[in-house]
Parts: structure tokens; sequence; C-alpha cells
């Protein structure tokens, strides 16, 4: 069995998110740690408040990463031989801690400081949509005359563009009047993986230039970059790619590749929904795939990895 662990973005928040996790003893020092950055609030309550904007920047890029850590601490005595891991947008700095290159400290400590650097870089009034159905080369050319950017390639025909929020409408309406099977306005507020954001890349490069990345131990995860789907061996390289994939355009469609050129016959999504998982069964029909989000029990998903390595 080769298993391809994908870490989610944002999008997906809600207040079940850590069913699965929040009585998990693998995953108590992920949501301890995640505490001082919420405000003292444990996530795991935060999530459940009424009124609780859990879409919100910052707030929301420190979710996805617990929720992503959360889950693979579950899994991590089960993982086969054979793993390869690759994350979306912010999902991209916590896959450093399942392959072995910083610890769920770092990473947490890492997505708060990140946020902050887009949220000073952008303001207000920007956001993300959600294209699919057109093809991409089209997508860039309908965003450009809309002053937006390409943000994502999820696929041939599927993008994700950021930009001001009128603008990204306007564009919205544009593409549906072109045949877009879908287009809409995602629960994003920042122009993510787009040059508004150029000065949040540099600021963050800053903040990575003091960390330390660890030694990854022999047979720990392969590490796919986000932002082109490289298989990351150096370091500084992969630092280098998760500062610039804040402003700079990500292909995930690039990382499924690689996952399947590694020959994964599995896929598990960790993190809140199941966006990933779904575009995985597009690129990779022949695995199994599953969202976290899909088990009832950790031992579910338990057995579900050690059944697939006897399949």
């Amino acid at each position: 069995m080769t298993l391809a662990l994908l870490l989610s973005g944002q999008g997906g928040q809600n207040p079940e998110m850590f069913a699965l996790t929040a009585d998990a003893p693998e995953a108590r020092a992920v949501f301890e740690g995640a505490r001082p950055l919420l405000g003292g609030v444990d996530p795991r309550d935060l999530v459940r408040q009424p009124g609780a904007d859990l879409h919100g920047n910052r707030t929301g890029q420190i979710l996805c990463c617990v929720a992503a850590l959360a889950g693979w601490r579950l899994i991590a005595p089960v993982l086969p031989a054979r793993t390869i891991v690759a994350g979306y947008s912010i999902g991209d700095l916590a896959a450093w801690a399942p392959a072995g290159r910083l610890t769920p400290e770092a990473v947490l400590r890492l997505a708060a400081a990140r946020a902050d650097a887009m949220d000073a870089a952008s303001g207000a009034g920007f956001g993300l949509a959600g294209i699919r159905g057109i093809a991409l080369d089209r997508v860039a050319a309908m965003a450009g005359r809309h002053g937006c950017h390409l943000a994502i390639r999820n696929a041939a025909d599927s993008a994700v563009v950021g930009g001001p929020r009128d603008a990204l409408e306007a564009l919205r309406v544009e593409a549906l009047a072109a045949g877009a099977q879908r287009a809409v306005l995602l629960d994003v507020r920042t122009p993510s993986h787009t040059p508004l954001l150029a000065a949040a890349s540099a600021r963050f490069a800053e903040q990575l230039a003091s960390e330390v990345p660890l030694r990854p131990a022999p047979g720990a995860p392969r590490l796919v970059a986000g932002l082109d789907g490289a298989a990351v061996f150096a370091a500084q390289t992969g630092l280098d790619k998760l500062a610039r994939q804040i402003s700079e355009t990500i292909d995930w469609a690039a990382c499924l590749t690689a996952a399947r050129e590694f020959g994964a016959d599995a896929v598990l999504e960790l993190g809140p929904g199941h966006a990933l998982a779904t575009m995985a069964r597009d690129a990779l029909p022949e695995a199994r795939v599953h969202a976290l989000a899909d088990f009832r029990s950790a031992d579910g998903v338990r057995d579900w990895i050690a059944a697939s390595q006897h399949a």
C-alpha cells in the first residue's frame, strides 16, 4: 500500500470539525498548543461557540492546521512505509509536521505568523472564487480582464481566482455565462496565492529564516511542495516555496500528479471537509479515497489503513 495524505486548506471549518479527534489522547498536545494562539480558548470549544468567526483568516488558518495535525497524530502509528504528504494552501505548511520537518508547535506558531503577514498585506474587501468547467487559459484571461489573478490550478478545467470581491462577483457572472459548471465566491477573505500578497511573502520569508527545520527520520513520508508538486529534498528550497506560495499561483493538480506517480493507491484527506478527497477521486480514479470526516471513530480510520495494507 502507498498512502497519500492530503492536508486541507481553508473553507471547510465547521462546529463538527474535531468530532473524531477531540477526545483522542494522541491529539491532546495539538489542541493545547493552539490555545495560546486563539486568545486562550481551546479550539475544540471555539468551533462550537455561537457566533464564532471560524472563517476569519487568522482563526481559520490555525484551525485548519489543528485539524490536520490532530488527524495525523491519530493515524501516525499505522502509517504505511510508503506515504506521501501534500497540503493545499495553509495545508502546505501543516504538511511539514507529518513529513518530520517541523514540530506541530512550530507549524501552529508559523500558521499564526503567516496569517498575520497576509492580513497586514491585503486589507478588507478581497477574497477568492472557485470556477469549474472552463479551461485554465480562459479563466486566466477572464481574471485578467477583471483585475483578478489565477490563484490555484486544481485541474485542467478547475481553478481558484483571487482579487477584490466585487471584481470576483463580476467574474463569477461572466464565467457562468461562458458555460462554467460552477462559479462561486468562497468563504475566504484574503486574495491568497496572488501578487496582491507579495509583501506577505517577503515578511513570511523573514519569519521562516529563523526556523531550524528538523532532519526527517529514515522512512518519513515524502513531502511535496504545494507550489509546484515537486518533492522537497532540500529544506531551504522547501521553505522558500512556503513563502512564495502566499503570492504565487499554486499547482494542486501537480501535487495530485505527484501522488499518482509515487504509486498512491489509497488517499486520506486530513482536515475539515471533503474537497481534496473529491478532487483526488478524479485525479486518481483507481485509488481508494476517503476524508477523515467519512469515519465515525478513530479506530475506524486506523482499521481502514491497516486493512488497505493487506488488500
